[in-house]
């Protein structure tokens, strides 16, 4: 009988794959010509195979003829029922030979094995780049599409991806359900919550290629390797000048539009930079955070505890470029140059 069943005389011309009865070389060979004989008489949808078309009539009848035992949840196929108790069994029967992880189903070992691989076979059409997964490729072409199918019930605004739907959706309802252990801080989405972790655990992952600074966020080493190319991507349409960074050409712009957006709520001053309100609220707390380790003397900005060091260090960065002379600031340098021009003004 085990004879019997190794002989396997029926081989595809195609593929070379044999097979014990010529009914199964049959079905195989409407991989290759695409034949589907099967069609059902409802949706008019078409199968290569009888058994394909008797499952998803059961999607038309309602029938669900194999229910879980466990949790009495019921289906339509056999196989998706096998596939099911593994949930409640934790059976992963799919094991990687490289790494030997072990997975529940055959597809996702199929996935996996494609990180040993780098095996990419979903390839856009638009920009030839390839994924190892069809719902990577599937995403991606959105961004050639312009398609957003995910939309927000609250506010209308759509997204392309329904994991960015679900974060953004927390920003009405002020879910958080992402804790730090460490500081118990709470955050909406987990990948914020994973750059979190990196302030306290000071894990910098991603480096600099030209000068081996490190960063916590990939967009701050972004960011920095414009300091070596010299790139500016961020223009101001009034004047022209190029920025760095979005945030810059942003406080810039208002000074063509002399929006003022950050109020001191003490004295209701204004500010186009958020960082000069917080500057200037030192005025009204009398805060001086910067302290000078030499003298122990506290500053209220930054600016001025590095001015001050030179006092102790004799540093002299500014220097003359008619007679050479150095000073310690800058304002010193410039009231020096007009002694060389003849300008006496104040």
């Amino acid at each position: 009988m085990e004879k019997h069943k190794d002989h396997k005389p029926y081989q595809c011309s195609e593929c070379l794959k044999c097979f014990c009865v010529k009914n199964g070389l049959v079905k195989h060979m409407r991989v290759h010509t695409g034949d589907k004989p099967f069609q059902c008489s409802e949706c008019l949808k078409c199968f290569s195979q009888k058994g394909h078309l008797v499952s998803h009539m059961r999607v038309h009848t309602g029938v669900t003829a194999y229910q879980c035992s466990e949790c009495l949840k019921c289906f339509s196929e056999k196989s998706s029922l096998v596939r099911h108790m593994r949930v409640h069994t934790g059976d992963k029967p799919y094991q990687c030979s490289e790494c030997l992880k072990c997975f529940s189903e055959k597809s996702n070992l199929v996935k996996h094995e494609r990180v040993h691989t780098g095996d990419k076979p979903y390839q856009c059409s638009e920009c030839l780049k390839c994924f190892s997964e069809k719902s990577s490729l599937v995403k991606h072409k959105r961004v050639h599409t312009g398609d957003k199918p995910y939309q927000c019930s609250e506010c209308l605004k759509c997204f392309s991806e329904k994991g960015n739907l679900v974060i953004h959706v927390r920003v009405h309802t002020g879910d958080k359900p992402y804790q730090c252990s460490e500081c118990l801080k709470d955050f909406s989405a987990k990948g914020t919550l994973v750059k979190h972790m990196r302030v306290h655990t000071g894990h910098k992952p991603y480096q600099c290629s030209e000068c081996l600074k490190c960063f916590n966020e990939k967009a701050s080493l972004v960011k920095h390797m414009r300091v070596h190319t010299g790139e500016k991507p961020y223009q101001c349409a009034e004047c022209l000048k190029c920025f760095t960074v979005k945030d810059s050409l942003v406080n810039h712009v208002r000074v063509h539009t002399g929006d003022k957006p950050y109020q001191c709520s003490e004295c209701l001053k204004c500010f186009s930079n958020k960082a000069h309100l917080v500057t200037h609220m030192r005025v009204h707390t009398g805060d001086k955070p910067f302290q000078c380790p030499e003298c122990l003397k506290c500053f209220s900005q930054k600016s001025n505890l590095v001015t001050h060091v030179r006092t102790h260090t004799g540093d002299k960065p500014y220097q003359c470029s008619e007679c050479l002379k150095y000073f310690s600031k800058k304002t010193y340098l410039m009231r020096h140059t007009r002694e060389h021009s003849g300008d006496k003004t104040c």
